[in-house]
């Protein structure tokens, strides 16, 4: 007697492992011994400063304003020594990790007033951020220089604007900032900074308008983002392999 056909058993989806949270960082404490030392070792291995020792990126935009990756203690010192900078922009942002407390640290040794500033280079920035930035250019003690991580992205998106409100630069010669000279990748998720001074561009040459004003009426940031973002869909991400912020 024939036996009906049997469906196999189906073996149930594994199921999927919760990511655990990172417990949030601690500072280290560096009027400790102990603590120092982590806080050096966040700085030359987590955050990849043995990369930067013999390699600042560094640039000088004008004569009052240049432009790096995280500069160390020591390189802190040299700004102050042989540009004598007065400010330090940090487009990265507070955070609690050994890179910003040590420079933080070595800006108040030297006298050089530390800014942060957070600017990201994997998004378009807003208007408001866009007027923070122009005011402060106007506010800050000079010779400065700024700097995110790896001196490539957020630091060419300033220094644009740095040369289009504070020198007055045509946006088609700002843009230059962000270029391969500074490693910055166009190719990647980071040129959405491009994107969103090439918009400004299209726009101008029916509309005549100038950048802020452009900014003030026209700008819509997130039209911006999914254009860019629909154009980009099928090439090769280089944002893993640069592990950008």
């Amino acid at each position: 007697m024939t036996q009906p056909d049997q469906e196999p058993e189906r073996k149930a989806a594994p199921k999927k492992k919760k990511k655990r949270k990172k417990p949030p960082h601690i500072a280290a404490d560096l009027a400790t011994a102990e603590g120092r030392r982590r806080a050096q070792l966040e700085m030359v291995l987590s955050d990849h400063g043995f990369l930067r020792e013999g390699f600042q990126n560094l640039h000088q935009i004008s004569p009052e304003m240049w432009r790096s990756n995280q500069p160390n203690p020591r390189q802190v010192a040299e700004h102050a020594r042989a540009r004598g900078i007065r400010t330090i922009i940090n487009l990265r942002g507070e955070s609690t990790k050994g890179y910003y407390l040590l420079e933080k640290e070595a800006c108040e040794a030297v006298g050089i007033k530390l800014v942060d500033f957070q600017v990201f280079s994997r998004d378009t920035p807003t208007v408001e951020r866009i007027e923070a930035a122009r005011d402060l250019f106007e506010t800050i003690e000079y010779p400065a220089l700024m700097h995110c991580k790896s001196g490539a992205d957020r630091a060419g998106l300033m220094s644009a604007f740095y040369m289009i409100f504070r020198q007055d630069m045509p946006v088609e010669k700002a843009l230059k900032q962000l270029s391969g000279r500074y490693l910055h990748v166009k190719s990647g998720k980071t040129g959405m900074l491009d994107a969103f001074f090439e918009a400004y561009l299209d726009s101008s040459r029916e509309t005549g308008k100038d950048f802020m004003a452009w900014v003030k009426e026209d700008y819509d940031r997130d039209a911006v983002k999914a254009d860019f973002l629909r154009k980009r869909r099928g090439r090769i991400s280089f944002d893993r392999i640069l592990r950008r912020e």
